[in-house]
């Protein structure tokens, strides 16, 4: 039966617009879901006293697609897929996560070209992701000419993504067990001629926005996290590290051979919005610098594991050639690669943060259950804190230095 919507007075329809927790004298404002500084369908219902933020509720759900529960009705490679769907702007990097995390569970070890391509397009996806969240950031505070320029960094990376994978946005390149092709022909040379012309903008873009006025009198203090905030609500990666916490599990639980490559982690001391913001700039310049380790040291041999038969799909020369390779990529495609009963957590340093996957398998090629840890989620449950006492001018400015993404906060 459909909900009645009719309220007989006045009195009762107010009632049910303004919540009872806020206080009646006050204003009840709902930012979002359809606001551009909510980067996304994010709703925040605030209580102001003026100008100033009382009370701030986060309403989320309107991205909602139950990927968890998607995700124990399909193989576990027919599930690649929705995890671009996640941190959209990063599908690479949480391909790697998704991939690196059910090959725990089957005890698989890929071979090093592969973690290399992995790395190195995780990291191209780090970079993407960081220009993104610097680019609207300048937009939400008034500078236009930032955006364009990342924008037109990104589009040189998309061009990178497609001739790699075939595809810009999302990918679906990493399979189970290894990649979905090999690196092209002269691949990494242009992601080296890449991230040698790349840098010296990287200075001009950050230099527009660093020494700005505007820019420093919109962030500089606002939106503080202290450090015991920051480990108490959970929080990760560069929202995390902008408060003093050196945490990066590519250093601290390293995976993919990250133990193998010098980098820098950037902290911050203040834990403000510009804190967070030096951090995804300085966090750019490393991902260079491990670009450039990785290409230089690219190892040779396979991209996938050629001992994992049940696991991942022989070559398309061999199942046009052997029966018995022709049945066994039926039965991987049809059944899915066959793990053994167990589970396994495992978390990836993302862009936004620790993306964490919890599977438990009860044997074979679906998973009986599959928990995702997204950072945005997580990220975002600081906001009733964070928002309260500062200006609603300032909220855009806290929401934007958060650099969260709705696709994965929903799930």
């Amino acid at each position: 039966m459909a909900p009645d919507f009719s309220y007989p007075d006045a009195a009762a329809k107010a009632a049910a617009v303004f919540p009872k927790e806020f206080e009646p004298e006050r204003m009840s404002l709902s930012m979002g879901p359809s606001h551009p500084s909510t980067h996304g369908v994010l709703r925040i219902q605030f209580e102001l006293d003026g100008e100033v933020v009382t009370k701030a509720d986060p309403v989320i759900g309107y991205l909602h697609r139950g990927d968890e529960k998607i995700a124990e009705n399909m193989t576990y490679n027919q599930f690649v897929p929705y995890t671009d769907r996640l941190d959209y702007l990063a599908p690479l990097a949480n391909n790697m996560a998704y991939a690196i995390a059910v090959e725990r569970l089957a005890q698989l070890e890929v071979p090093p070209r592969c973690q290399a391509i992995r790395v190195l397009t995780a990291e191209l996806a780090r970079v993407s992701s960081h220009l993104m969240g610097v680019g609207a950031y300048g937009i939400d505070v008034g500078a236009w000419s930032v955006f364009m320029y990342c924008f037109e960094e990104r589009e040189k990376l998309y061009r990178l993504f497609e001739e790699l994978t075939g595809a810009r946005f999302t990918t679906s390149y990493t399979r189970i067990g290894g990649l979905q092709r090999d690196v092209p022909a002269g691949w990494t040379e242009k992601v080296a001629a890449f991230c040698d012309q790349f840098l010296p903008i990287l200075d001009e873009i950050l230099g527009l926005l660093s020494r700005n006025k505007i820019f420093l009198d919109r962030t500089v203090g606002i939106g503080v996290i202290s450090r015991a905030d920051a480990l108490s609500y959970g929080l990760s990666g560069p929202n995390l590290r902008g408060s003093g916490v050196a945490l990066d599990l590519r250093k601290d639980r390293p995976y993919s051979g990250y133990e193998r490559y010098e980098f820098d982690v950037p902290v911050g001391a203040h834990g403000d919005c510009y804190d967070r913001y030096l951090c995804r700039g300085e966090e750019m310049k490393q991902s260079v610098r491990i670009i450039r380790q990785v290409v230089q040291d690219f190892p040779g041999g396979d991209w996938y594991a050629r001992d994992a038969r049940k696991i991942f799909a022989p070559p398309k020369d061999k199942i046009l050639s052997s029966m018995e390779e022709l049945i066994n990529n039926f039965m991987i495609v049809t059944e899915g690669p066959q793990l053994p009963a167990g589970e396994v957590y495992f978390e990836a340093e993302n862009p936004k943060g620790a993306l964490g996957f919890y599977i438990v398998s009860h044997g074979g090629g679906v998973p009986y259950r599959l928990k995702i840890r997204s950072p945005s989620f997580c990220n975002l449950s600081i906001l009733p804190r964070l928002c309260v006492g500062n200006m609603v001018s300032d909220v855009v400015s806290i929401l934007g230095s958060l650099d969260f993404v709705m696709g994965e906060c929903d799930r």
